[in-house]
């Protein structure tokens, strides 16, 4: 039953991803890398902050090793966001995207060398095919993937893939050991203190201020998603194998294909087509046999 649950969450932390990435592109040529980070952070802790206070004394008086967790946690998603962050305002959409499947092995196999978590044959298969089946769909032109690592933000997209892929598996590891909100809470509240020093620092804190309000259109929305879908991801990863949550969140690329198609008119190449279908049908079987 708890496993299923996972399952669920994992497909909304993918709904919501498919919209957040969309509206990141945008502030981040709008208003910059460490302006948005620092918006979306502080609006979740503001958020969050409501929920998590009462057990905030009960983290910090805790096991030592449980802190040292958070805190690599905090660390490895700051620099991980800024990557990404970057990776979306320098690059295009379908360059970034496919690299950021790398998150999933990552994370898979921190999960199997630190935590013994261990997925049948038939699931790592359908991984695979649900990796493969995405990769299709992001690439625009069918030899794209010979010069990929060439493109502009590409090799900033694989760095922020190997980072996220670690940040996923200690968030998921953060959300077990305290809560996922605490663990979405604390490091919230890292990221943006560490983007408002920054900020301060460059002397751009009274210009971010005034970025925030005259480009809330977009921001507000943006933080709304990525929250929701980090909030899901969270409970999602306590409750299913980290490895197949991971995988099921990145199928948010499904969305932004569909997205394209509804609202862009956009026309589908035949591998794309063909990838979609892969990737939906090994999504839908993954999250089946998965209980």
């Amino acid at each position: 039953m708890f496993v299923h649950l996972g399952i669920a969450l994992a497909f909304v932390a993918m709904l919501c991803w498919g919209f957040g990435d969309f509206f990141i592109q945008k502030s981040t040529r709008k208003v910059g890398d460490f302006e948005s980070l620092f918006f979306i952070t502080a609006f979740g802790a503001v958020i969050l902050l409501p929920f998590a206070y009462k057990n905030l004394p009960a983290v910090f008086s805790g096991s030592y090793n449980n802190l040292l967790i958070l805190g690599i946690l905090c660390a490895v998603l700051f620099f991980a966001a800024i990557l990404d962050f970057e990776a979306l305002r320098v690059g295009k959409l379908s360059v970034v995207e496919p690299i950021w499947s790398f998150e999933v092995p990552v994370s898979a196999l921190l999960a199997f060398f630190i935590l013994g978590e261990k997925i049948g044959f038939a699931q790592i298969l359908l991984i695979i095919f649900l990796l493969f089946g995405l990769a299709l769909v992001s690439l625009r032109n069918k030899f794209q993937i010979r010069k990929l690592f060439w493109e502009k933000g590409a090799l900033i997209a694989f760095f922020g893939a190997v980072m996220m892929g670690v940040a996923n598996f200690y968030m998921g590891w953060g959300s077990r050991i305290s809560d996922p909100v605490m663990a979405n809470f604390i490091s919230d509240l890292f990221i943006a203190i560490v983007c408002g020093v920054v900020l301060i620092a460059r002397g751009k804190f009274k210009q971010t201020i005034r970025d925030i309000f005259s480009n809330k259109a977009i921001l507000l929305p943006m933080s709304i998603a990525d929250k929701a879908a980090w909030l899901a991801f969270a409970f999602a990863m306590s409750l299913a194998p980290i490895a197949i949550v991971v995988a099921l969140s990145e199928s948010y690329i499904i969305i932004a294909v569909i997205l394209g198609l509804a609202i862009n008119k956009e026309k589908l190449h035949s591998h794309q087509k063909f990838g979609l279908i892969v990737a939906v049908f090994s999504a839908i079987i993954l999250a089946s046999i998965t209980g």
